[in-house]
């Protein structure tokens, strides 16, 4: 399944679910990655690590390794 970690550049993306297994996922929810939202990739940094997307009208920048557990339909 493609996650988040796997967007491209403006690549825009509605989220499926999040991977609650992973040990940060209550704080990507807390945060507003929640199923049926819909996110955008705007930036990575030179080794890909963070990234930032824009979601509900904010920028926000997480882990590669987060943006793993968010499951993209």
């Amino acid at each position: 399944m493609r996650t988040a970690a796997d967007m491209d550049f403006g690549e825009k993306c509605i989220i499926s679910e999040v991977d609650n297994s992973h040990p940060s996922s209550r704080r990507i929810l807390e945060i507003g990655f929640t199923p049926g939202q819909e996110i955008e990739l705007i930036n990575k940094s030179i080794f890909n690590d963070p990234m930032a997307f824009s979601l509900r009208g904010t920028l926000i920048a997480i882990r590669r390794n987060e943006a793993g557990c968010i499951k993209l339909l």
